[in-house]
């Protein structure tokens, strides 16, 4: 096996065992193109940096999660593509169009209504939630047979406050429960009991959608500003990148063609 040519930008050699550190953060088929993935990212961030250098760019870390602070040589990209790159406002028009293309991408959030009957069990208690687990299938193989006992056994057995409603939730809206809940809710039929438990950090649940409301389609005033700040973000990634691509054109880089790709692109 032939041995990888040295990586060099601008004259500086980019050590093999900086680039094998940073493959780690790019899941690839084989460990070449981990390789070749990592090789890439190095290199944009060091033109990057060295821009950042050249301008004379300072930047005030930032939280980008909570708890999570930007890095020092993060926060310096950031503000240099913020500075090089404006971000471009889309007119009424390109909205509209959006808007039109598929109408029914912007509706208000689906409602349903929703009866659970709860085993607790916290995840981390193997034994405890396998038990809640096997209950819970129990409670649903009986209900095969006599759907209309939900209510009764919910007043007998489930854990939640809600057994004193038969285990009726009420009214659900879509992103207010967890998301185990969200994802089987949207596959059930109106009076339907899922046919295995639905898992959650708080147990196993027996889970039975009541009724749902589909959202309206919104009109576009409504949403008008929400596709131009989703149009004005998605156009300022493309030109991030060809601002990327650009930096990356003038510098000097040995031991690998950057523009491989974009020149396969281009055929």
């Amino acid at each position: 096996m032939s041995a990888r040519a040295p990586i060099k930008i601008n004259g500086v050699l980019l050590p093999p065992h900086v680039i094998a550190a940073e493959a780690q953060h790019h899941p690839s088929q084989t460990p070449a193109a981990a390789f070749q993935a990592a090789t890439r990212a190095l290199i944009v961030r060091a033109v990057l940096l060295e821009e950042a250098d050249r301008a004379a760019i300072a930047a005030e870390p930032q939280f980008v999660a909570p708890g999570k602070r930007e890095l020092d040589d993060e926060a310096r990209i950031r503000a240099l593509t913020q500075a090089r790159v404006p971000i471009v406002e889309p007119d009424r028009s390109a909205c509209l169009a959006e808007y039109e293309a598929d109408p029914s991408r912007f509706r208000s959030p689906d409602l349903y209504e929703a009866s659970h009957i709860l085993f607790l069990a916290h995840p981390h208690d193997a034994q405890a939630y396998a038990e809640a687990v096997a209950r819970s299938q129990a409670i649903i193989a009986e209900l095969s047979d006599a759907p209309a006992r939900f209510e009764a056994i919910a007043r007998e057995q489930s854990q939640c406050d809600s057994r004193a409603n038969g285990g009726r939730l009420g009214q659900i809206a879509q992103g207010t429960t967890v998301p185990e809940f969200e994802k089987v809710l949207q596959g059930l039929e109106e009076g339907q009991i899922a046919p295995v438990p639905v898992k959650s950090r708080f147990g196993a649940h027996v889970l039975r959608l009541d009724a749902r409301a589909r959202g309206d389609i919104l009109p576009f005033e409504y949403v008008c500003e929400q596709i131009a700040s989703y149009l004005a973000e998605k156009q300022w990634r493309r030109d991030v990148a060809i601002y990327i691509e650009q930096l990356v054109e003038r510098a000097d880089i040995e031991g690998i063609d950057m523009l491989a790709r974009k020149k396969g692109r281009a055929a």
